[in-house]
């Protein structure tokens, strides 16, 4: 969706997209921040948020806690989308945001599967969604991360995968498991025939970052830049007809990995993300150290990666209880 340059003719919500994508922020932040400033409108009888201030923000967020019972990191998100609403788009935040503090965040440990139960899951799972968990696990990835990768980003030969504009907007470099080449392999061979199929339609191309299209027309076509995970159906813009080739929505791995998860019998709350903790975890556990994991899963601060320290720790710090004894 396009939207007008003229900030001054757009609606609330259009100047609101308008300055996040001014700074380059993911489509699923804007999506995110656009709710909460709707949520927050609605919340106050569609007032005006240029007429309201910190005693309606803050009795926003304190129905979200009391009321609806969210979590902190939900509460905190709607406090970021409000932030940015006056500070970025109404242009009056410090005043309106005095005195609105963050949520306190609990501190909990993550979900951990072990390396077998890693392997049951993985062994119920088929086809695309088979390799996403495995760059999951493998790699480290988060589930963006695997299913915006494109055929570019996975260098066989170096066994590496690049990750373009991960959380920050920044690209890191991570590892490629051995296990996962040959099924790439085979994978890139069957998604090289779907490519054919999809160029053979003068209306096709695909989804590229930012204005690349406009700085290279020809990559709206060429299969490097054809996603790893591709959509099984092309989708068609309206007004100009043209067919956009997606990547896998988020839905259909995280549905399968339930499922594979139900199927395995494990007891433990496991989902897409539990496969990078389980990585960094395992990664410890196997030896590396702390800086390596921290490059590799793109923490910014080292302080995210310490936390699966205290995963390997068995109670108590890992001491004997004397009823061992």
């Amino acid at each position: 969706m396009k939207i007008r340059l003229d900030d001054a003719r757009l609606t609330l919500i259009g100047r609101l997209r308008h300055q996040l994508r001014l700074r380059h922020y993911s489509m699923r932040t804007e999506q995110a921040y656009v709710s909460w400033v709707k949520r927050y409108v609605r919340f106050h009888n569609v007032r005006n948020p240029a007429h309201m201030g910190p005693a309606e923000v803050r009795l926003f967020l304190t129905d979200l806690a009391v009321e609806r019972g969210v979590s902190a990191s939900t509460q905190n998100q709607a406090r970021a989308a409000l932030v940015f609403l006056y500070r970025d788009v109404l242009m009056v935040g410090a005043p309106v945001m005095d005195g609105v503090e963050r949520a306190k965040r609990p501190l909990r440990l993550p979900v951990v599967m072990t390396r077998d139960e890693v392997r049951s899951v993985l062994d119920l799972l088929t086809g695309a969604s088979y390799l996403a968990a495995l760059l999951l696990y493998g790699s480290g990835l988060r589930l963006m991360e695997a299913l915006t990768l494109r055929v570019k980003d996975v260098d066989l030969d170096s066994e590496s995968i690049t990750v373009r504009s991960g959380k920050g907007m920044k690209d890191r470099v991570t590892v490629l498991p051995s296990r996962a080449i040959g099924p790439l392999r085979e994978h890139l061979k069957r998604l090289e025939n779907y490519w054919r199929t999809d160029i053979r339609r003068l209306d096709f191309s695909i989804e590229l970052p930012d204005a690349f299209a406009q700085k290279s027309a020809s990559a709206v076509r060429d299969f490097r830049w054809y996603w790893l995970f591709p959509a099984k159906r092309l989708r068609v813009v309206k007004g100009n007809g043209e067919a956009i080739r997606s990547h896998m929505h988020a839905t259909a791995l995280q549905r399968a990995v339930s499922t594979a998860v139900g199927a395995a019998g494990l007891t433990k709350r496991a989902g897409c993300h539990t496969f990078r903790h389980s990585f960094a975890t395992h990664m410890l556990d196997s030896g590396y150290d702390i800086r390596t994991i921290q490059e590799l899963m793109g923490h910014k601060d080292v302080s995210t990666t310490m936390i699966y320290t205290h995963v390997l720790n068995r109670g108590g710090r890992g001491v004997k209880s004397p009823a061992d004894g």
